[in-house]
């Protein structure tokens, strides 16, 4: 891969993951995020931090997002201060957010207009798999913008997807990540349920991980939960955002959810009681607050 600045817009716990597999392939990175910490952190990782969105776009032909959500990315590439200002040299944008997968195609044809190419590129995994190259790329786009950024994209994932044009790198992860989601909450479910037949947490777990009930959601969680470490790899509060958007894309398409209206039910509970920003993991503490309430 010819060495080259990679520009990255929110450098929140995916952000400053890719980063560091982007340095580890030998590129420069120059980031932004609205919270001076996280550019901090940046600085202090080996990134360059920019004075704004509008000078990452100045200093880098490929920009790569890691922002919340699909409002944000089209600020951030369409705002009065964003990422196309009149010295932009940016020709490739990676949206590595989970979004809306109708805006994200619909903002794939305004952007190919003014001549710069949008790949979606969702990751499936944690944190900790991103900064360990274990997770997996879901690629929605054109094929031979795809095809040019190839080398980048495996420097960041060594599994990656092709799904199809934009639009579709998100409905793959939104689908991906219900089936996730429901793992963890059933896990958790499962582990609280076990404590009231007077099975522990660790004995439960080996259990799960020794028969078919077994899973890689089981294999990630499972030891967080059962040494309630909650340092986020991944937010309560970023799958609720998630899940809010599978039940809307079902709803649109006349389906039904209830599994999954169920667990954006749990999670608001969580997030009400102040565990949004916690790992994925403690889901399971919102389960033992059910326990007690019986």
């Amino acid at each position: 891969m010819t060495q080259q600045i990679i520009g990255i817009v929110g450098l929140g716990l995916v952000g400053q993951a890719v980063a560091g597999r982007l340095r580890a392939a030998g590129q420069s990175t120059l980031g932004f995020d609205l919270r001076p910490e996280a550019c901090e952190a940046f600085t202090a990782s080996g990134g360059i931090a920019a004075r704004s969105i509008r000078d990452v776009g100045a200093g880098a032909g490929v920009v790569l997002l890691a922002v919340f959500e699909t409002r944000d990315v089209i600020d951030v590439l369409e705002g009065a201060d964003g990422l196309l200002g009149p010295d932009h040299q940016v020709h490739t944008v990676i949206d590595c957010s989970t979004g809306d997968p109708d805006l994200l195609q619909v903002l794939a044809g305004r952007m190919r207009a003014r001549g710069v190419e949008l790949i979606e590129a969702p990751l499936s995994g944690s944190s900790q798999q991103i900064a360990a190259g274990e997770a997996t790329l879901l690629l929605g786009g054109e094929a031979d913008a795809i095809a040019s950024c190839d080398a980048l994209l495996a420097a960041i994932a060594q599994s990656r997807i092709v799904v199809g044009a934009a639009g579709m790198g998100a409905r793959a992860k939104l689908a991906t990540n219900l089936v996730l989601g429901l793992n963890r909450a059933a896990l958790a479910e499962g582990m609280v349920f076990a404590e009231t037949l007077g099975i522990g947490p660790e004995r439960f777990l080996q259990l799960v991980l020794a028969t078919p009930a077994s899973s890689a959601a089981a294999e990630a969680k499972g030891p967080l939960m059962v040494r309630a470490e909650f340092t986020p790899q991944s937010r309560i509060r970023q799958h609720f955002k998630d899940v809010c958007l599978m039940l809307a894309c079902a709803n649109e398409a006349g389906l039904t959810l209830p599994l999954s209206a169920a667990h954006a039910q749990l999670m608001r509970e969580a997030i009400a009681h102040g565990d949004g920003d916690l790992d994925n993991a403690a889901i399971v503490l919102q389960l033992r607050r059910g326990k007690s309430k019986d």
